[in-house]
């Protein structure tokens, strides 16, 4: 009595795509197979070597035209099972209809959902102008960077023709629905602090751990005012402030003994509306008021604040915004708090939104127990359904002739 395409979604969650060991040759083998069963077109990109990005397409019949590009990373991260109800790859369905598994929601239900509305839009005899490709790329959850940041820099990206893209957002615990069209620039950044050693019965001067104490202080205070801006004012979302959390303290190798260096490690997010510029200048201006010594280096420094516009005179926006209209969903906009591969898109030049469709669900991407409810998954398959019509049938736009 399940709907088939939950069955399908549930088949999906049980392949073990679960980082540091991601059965990857699994779930390529799965979707290539649902793609041949819709008759869509596959191609296998090796971006490096175990790691391939699967394309399936759906040809439009105007091929000159600039493609919707549906995106969806296989991988989900790692579990703690201690903590789970059920096991996190078998996609127990419980007496609601909640699917527990990891990657319900981050992101298998979006891979599946994409590939339910074709089917439903191919049974009905639809075609579109526009051309219609879906990726499901690796690695996504450790960075992308043997994913869609290699794959958007080779010639088969280029002949994708994307006009405009869609990739991961988040569930929604409230009736809206949350749509990304950016996101904040991660930068990782560890400080190292170098001073005087020697016993530790003694008062050293110029120590590393005065100079850190100083470097802690002027990050963790920019931490509470941005904490604080982003509580006392109620439009505001995480995704408009720059969050900065000390994540890594390293040093000393004795209890008696002063070290001569000490090292802590940033994870800052920043918005788009920031100038990363001045903002360097700033992390700076603290290293130096710590003292001679101290120095800062980039793990991740990430330089792109590509935007998607959200104004109704953008005709990707234009569809986007009025199949929900039709459909009476409230969306809420937001720049995306963390990062995702829509990111690499962006900055190759394409628009990009982040859109899961799954509100009045609780946040648990990364979380214990996370599950999606069957009724909501089913209901984002024809809300892409609707998306799909709308996008692939964009008219010719001035730089298409």
């Amino acid at each position: 009595s399940e709907n088939p395409s939950v069955t399908l979604f549930r088949e999906y969650l049980r392949i073990d795509t679960v980082h540091p060991k991601p059965d990857y040759d699994a779930a390529v083998r799965f979707l290539e197979r649902v793609g041949t069963d819709l008759g869509l077109a596959c191609q296998k990109v090796e971006v490096c070597q175990g790691r391939v990005v699967l394309i399936l397409t759906w040809q439009g019949t105007n091929p000159r035209l600039r493609s919707i590009l549906l995106n969806s990373h296989t991988d989900v991260v790692p579990v703690f099972e201690e903590h789970w109800t059920y096991p996190p790859f078998e996609a127990v369905k419980d007496s609601q209809g909640n699917i527990y598994a990891r990657g319900a929601q981050d992101m298998k239900c979006v891979s599946i959902q994409y590939l339910e509305a074709i089917r439903r839009l191919k049974t009905e005899g639809k075609s579109f102008a526009r051309t219609i490709h879906l990726t499901f790329v690796p690695d996504e959850e450790v960075g992308g960077h043997k994913g869609m940041e290699m794959f958007v820099q080779r010639p088969e990206f280029k002949a994708l023709n994307v006009g405009f893209a869609m990739d991961e957002g988040l569930a929604s615990p409230s009736d809206t629905f949350s749509v990304f069209y950016g996101e904040r620039s991660p930068w990782w950044i560890k400080v190292k602090c170098t001073g005087s050693p020697g016993h530790g019965s003694r008062f050293i001067s110029n120590t590393a751990a005065e100079k850190m104490h100083k470097v802690i202080n002027s990050f963790l205070a920019f931490r509470e005012s941005e904490k604080q801006r982003l509580k006392s004012d109620s439009s505001l979302t995480l995704g408009d402030v720059t969050s900065l959390n000390m994540t890594m303290l390293e040093g000393g190798v004795s209890f008696n003994v002063v070290p001569s260096e000490m090292a802590a490690s940033f994870d800052i997010r920043i918005p788009p509306t920031v100038d990363l510029k001045a903002f360097e200048e700033q992390v700076a201006t603290w290293c130096r008021g710590a003292g001679d010594g101290v120095t800062y280096e980039f793990h991740q420094k990430c330089m792109d604040q590509h935007i998607t516009s959200t104004e109704e005179s953008d005709p990707w926006w234009k569809a986007f915004s009025g199949v929900c209209r039709d459909m009476k969903l409230q969306l809420k906009l937001e720049i995306f708090p963390a990062a995702t591969d829509s990111r690499y898109i962006r900055a190759a030049g394409h628009p990009a939104i982040g859109f899961s469709p799954m509100n009045r669900t609780p946040v648990l991407l990364h979380d214990h127990n996370e599950f999606l409810n069957e009724q909501v998954f089913l209901r984002g398959i024809e809300i892409y359904a609707r998306l799909l019509t709308a996008l692939a049938s964009v008219p010719p736009l001035p730089a298409e002739g």
